[in-house]
């Protein structure tokens, strides 16, 4: 079982769920884009029960209170998000577990992404320009579109995102999603990139990558060539405190078969609350 919780933000609030003994190792879950809390359901009740599960909807996502108008979403608006629960939890040392966009925001360098990117801000005004009504579809129509937006997700696991992720009205199901959310920076990393945030990374990581997944949004042809060369570069520059799994499954599996991944996060988390006790 799990339990709602909502911290206060200047704006409303981030919501979140958890699940677990409150004295136990803290875990902080993040979703991916356009996604919710509702991504772990399946793979949180496979994990070590002795941990403290939080999984907590970005602004604009899920039920999340959305950003007031005039603002846009950026990556560091979602780190600043992860401060504020954290604070608020009055978590000083925490595991984060990120999938997709969350796993960005996990380990992201602050510094690199300061800078505003003009193609953001333009996108942004142009959609508080047409200032169009949140379209209502029927429940099957919803789940429908969502899987056409989302070629790995199941009907399963859109049907569990959707109970989160969208409002009944009385003309439909309306999607939760703040529409500026789509207006963030969504360039992807390089190889080199990649490293030089994780090289930042000074306590134990562990990636797990899908055979399937999307490591390169809309270069799908040059997936096999990115994943050779991001896992050389890890064994070449980084310290054993970076684990890298890959595993068979797609960008959802943690979703779709959370079995296959539950095994290998049990072991992390295992091990990092054994060091934790030390």
């Amino acid at each position: 079982m799990f339990s709602e919780l909502k911290f206060p933000v200047p704006w409303g609030h981030v919501a979140a769920k958890a699940w677990g003994p409150l004295e136990g190792h803290p875990v902080l879950c993040l979703h991916g884009w356009l996604d919710n809390a509702n991504t772990f359901d399946k793979l949180i009740p496979l994990l070590p029960r002795e941990c403290y599960y939080v999984a907590m909807d970005f602004s604009g996502h899920g039920l999340s209170s959305h950003r007031p108008a005039g603002s846009h979403y950026h990556l560091l608006d979602y780190v600043s998000d992860v401060r504020r629960v954290a604070a608020a939890l009055q978590w000083r040392r925490f595991t984060l577990m990120g999938h997709s966009m969350g796993g960005t925001v996990a380990g992201m360098d602050t510094e690199a992404w300061l800078k505003s990117k003009r193609m953001v801000i333009d996108r942004l005004l142009s959609l508080e320009a047409k200032q169009q009504t949140p379209k209502a579809r029927s429940p099957e129509a919803a789940l429908q579109r969502l899987l056409e937006a989302n070629r790995h997700l199941t009907a399963e696991g859109g049907a569990i995102l959707l109970q989160r992720g969208a409002t009944e009205t009385p003309a439909g199901l309306v999607y939760n999603r703040d529409m500026r959310v789509r207006t963030q920076d969504r360039e992807s990393l390089t190889v080199e990139q990649c490293v030089k945030l994780l090289q930042k990374i000074q306590d134990r990581a562990l990636i797990i990558v899908a055979q399937d997944g999307l490591l390169v949004p809309h270069k799908l042809d040059n997936r096999n060539r990115f994943v050779k060369a991001l896992r050389e570069a890890f064994e070449s520059t980084l310290k054993e405190h970076i684990q890298l799994v890959e595993v068979p499954g797609s960008h959802f599996v943690h979703l779709n078969e959370p079995e296959v991944v539950s095994g290998i996060i049990s072991n992390f988390l295992t091990a990092q609350n054994t060091r934790a006790r030390l």
